[in-house]
């Protein structure tokens, strides 16, 4: 297989691949999306794209890349562009509308249940983010689950904030992140911790013009820090 862009070790010592995927991969691509749907005890946490938005992507509308071990396909991630902000992320975090094409979507991740635990996610997504075009894309938008603890810390290792917190896909409640690559850095005074069920606290600090940045866990729980 051609196009490599990344390769390495685990620290296991386990050399791996990192590819830039295209549509004869789809089959690979939708096998292992279906073995982290079965191996998921909380099947909503994650939002499965079909067959046909895979192959959106995978024809020039974003970009996949797939890690594989040994010849197999162990990992995968995916940068969208979105067509108008279909899904309404840049909206939902205050783009303006003339910079809308500027918005592009950290897309679904999946790492084979085998192989968690060695920072795939967390790799994979650090050469996506080194791969946009920052001339071309300004406005990384994403989101996750509360309570979906891995993607989380995932979505704030990468510089992304919680800019609302909402229901999306047909009722299911997210937070939506975003980062502006061409944001200078902020200084914010004043900062607040709250518990991450407690979503009505965390809504009224996001109206208020709070963003969420960081995570802790905590005695009872796991709390989202807010500053501004």
């Amino acid at each position: 297989m051609e196009n490599i862009i990344f390769e390495g070790e685990l620290k296991n010592g386990q050399p791996i691949h990192m590819h830039k995927l295209t549509p004869e991969q789809l089959p690979e691509i939708l096998s292992l999306q279906e073995q982290v749907i079965q191996a998921l005890e909380v099947k909503e946490r994650l939002q499965p794209l079909t067959e046909d938005e895979f192959r959106f992507i995978l024809e020039g509308n974003g970009e996949m890349i797939g890690v594989y071990a040994d010849g197999k396909m162990i990992a995968w991630r995916a940068m969208l562009v979105p067509d108008n902000d279909h899904e309404g992320l840049g909206r939902d975090v205050g783009v303006p509308e003339e910079e809308i094409g500027k918005v592009i979507y950290q897309e679904i991740s999946a790492v084979s249940p085998e192989w968690r635990g060695f920072s795939l996610q967390t790799i994979m997504g650090s050469v996506l983010m080194d791969r946009v075009d920052a001339e071309r894309y300004r406005y990384v938008c994403s989101t996750v689950m509360p309570g979906n603890i891995p993607s989380l810390k995932d979505k704030f290792r990468h510089g992304l904030e919680v800019r609302a917190l909402k229901e999306k896909y047909g009722g299911k409640l997210r937070y939506v992140f975003m980062k502006d690559l061409q944001a200078p850095e902020q200084e914010r005074t004043e900062s607040r911790e709250i518990p991450m069920d407690d979503i009505a606290a965390q809504q009224a600090l996001l109206a208020d013009g709070w963003v969420g940045t960081a995570m802790a866990e905590g005695g009872n729980g796991w709390f989202v820090r807010y500053e501004r």
